[in-house]
């Protein structure tokens, strides 16, 4: 963990969202989360919240939300931006996925949107999403985040990665095992991480205790064409983005093609 915050400490994720690709991975998390989350003001722990992106989009909506993350950096950015809003953030704290400071059955909503790419062992990621559980009320709704087992293969044939061996020893393991490692100095490698098969992810969050528990893709195929700035800046190109990968969220045959996942479980 320590390396991955490093990588965090100098890393730009809280301007992640707002460019190339990542921004199809922002407009449509929020359009999942808009179906599945109860009306505001319910409460709302978005662990792994980073800068605040999501918490402030749903601060702005009303709801309560409190932010938790790993990052003493990023929870700083995020308690700034807060600031500067007519809806703040209701809290931030500085803690680890596993080890949440929330109460007992507190929140009607937890997000777990980003600690599960960097906890490498089962077992960590399952205690991760128990402490989600502890904390959700019953019937509570749980959303989390993953990377895709096939990301990497298909970001360096998007971006012709495989030029560099180094690349191509990263991507081999991970679709071996799903475990990411990036011995180089390219920060664009990522970080300690790993990367989920979407059954995977489903087994995972019923171990948890989870019922109901849907995966679906975030992009789609949409985020690989080598035109996608191009078509985002264009109104009906970029709605077609969208539009196509909701059609296929949930296709198994094309769900693997996302950079990420969203597991959608509840509380019995």
């Amino acid at each position: 963990m320590d390396e991955v915050k490093a990588y965090y400490e100098t890393f730009p994720e809280e301007s992640r969202l707002t460019s190339g690709s990542s921004q199809l991975e922002f407009e449509r998390t929020k359009d999942i989360l808009a179906r599945v989350l109860p009306a505001p003001p319910a409460r709302i722990v978005d662990v792994g919240g980073a800068a605040g992106g999501y918490s402030l989009w749903l601060a702005a909506q009303g709801y309560e939300v409190h932010l938790v993350d790993a990052s003493s950096r990023l929870v700083e950015e995020a308690r700034a931006r807060s600031a500067r809003t007519a809806a703040p953030i209701a809290s931030l704290s500085v803690a680890d996925a596993r080890r949440l400071p929330q109460e007992d059955g507190s929140a009607a909503v937890v997000l777990v949107m980003g600690p599960l790419y960097h906890l490498t062992d089962a077992a960590d990621r399952v205690a991760a999403l128990r402490e989600a559980l502890r904390v959700l009320s019953s019937g509570g709704t749980v959303v989390v985040a993953a990377v895709s087992r096939y990301a990497s293969a298909l970001d360096g044939l998007k971006r012709r990665l495989s030029l560099d061996p180094r690349f191509v020893r990263i991507r081999d393991r991970d679709l071996v095992d799903g475990q990411h490692r990036n011995p180089t100095e390219k920060a664009d490698y990522f970080t300690t991480a790993y990367f989920h098969h979407p059954d995977e992810l489903r087994t995972e969050l019923e171990t948890a205790g989870f019922q109901d528990v849907k995966v679906v893709g975030v992009e789609g195929p949409g985020w690989l064409l080598q035109d996608f700035d191009e078509r985002w800046r264009d109104d009906a190109l970029r709605r077609d983005l969208i539009d196509v990968a909701r059609i296929l969220e949930s296709q198994p045959a094309i769900v693997g093609a996302s950079a990420h996942f969203l597991a959608l479980g509840r509380r019995p």
